[in-house]
């Protein structure tokens, strides 16, 4: 059985993303750092029948990572696919007219860095058996820069820069890495529009079994200036 480790996950597009995978046969490990959220998510993915464990983790602790990641290897033996989608942040989205070193800082290091750490403590394992996948998930200013995300940007595009430089080095060597810019806020599931969490993990299950398409944007080609309009559309 494939295992699947998602983390910052929560009860949006990680609990989406846990019954997507889990519908496929695989086993799911949960990480985030609120143990009573994680396991009601657990007891949600068990009524399903899909075989999940949760292990808590601040992202901005290169130690509580690797124990998590070290728990979920002990416990299931390996991690097939690793999806990294957290929402850090001491501080809310800051425009680039009052960026500071600290806002600045402190997005890189819950978004690039973290990252880092996450990547380091799987993809050894991953490297050895010449198989696996990364997936990162992140917010539309990885890729198109906004003023009014200054902050974030400098977390995200940091971090889209690594992973276009892990897909480079990894694709003849048998892992598949995926990045997903979203130009969109996650909503409530069930609607059935490309915001809800239900579809956007179809679009990454699609990703994953294909492996054609390492980076997009979601919805696939939008661009900044349809941004506004596309959010008063669907949202």
């Amino acid at each position: 059985m494939k295992t699947l480790a998602i983390i910052g996950a929560g009860k949006g597009l990680g609990l989406s993303l846990a019954k997507r995978f889990g519908k496929e046969g695989f086993q799911v490990a949960l990480v985030a750092r609120n143990a009573e959220r994680l396991q009601k998510m657990v007891d949600e993915l068990t009524t399903v029948g899909i075989e999940s464990s949760y292990f808590t983790a601040d992202i901005y602790s290169k130690e509580e990572i690797e124990t998590a990641i070290t728990a979920i290897k002990e416990k299931y033996g390996k991690i097939d696919v690793l999806e990294v989608s957290p929402v850090p942040g001491n501080y809310p989205p800051t425009s680039v007219l009052e960026l500071t070193i600290e806002n600045a800082r402190d997005s890189f290091e819950g978004y690039a860095a973290s990252s880092i750490n996450i990547v380091n403590a799987v993809l050894p394992d991953m490297l050895a058996r010449k198989d696996g996948a990364l997936l990162f998930t992140t917010g539309f200013s990885a890729l198109h820069p906004m003023a009014m995300m200054g902050n974030i940007g400098v977390g995200i595009a940091g971090l889209r820069n690594y992973v276009a430089n892990l897909h480079t080095e990894l694709t003849d060597k048998g892992i598949y890495v995926g990045h997903r810019s979203l130009a969109l806020f996650i909503t409530e599931p069930g609607s059935g529009k490309v915001s809800d969490p239900d579809v956007i993990a179809d679009m990454w299950y699609e990703a994953y079994t294909e492996k054609e398409v390492w980076e997009q944007e979601y919805p696939k080609g939008i661009t900044a200036e349809a941004l506004l309009s596309f959010h008063a559309e669907n949202n």
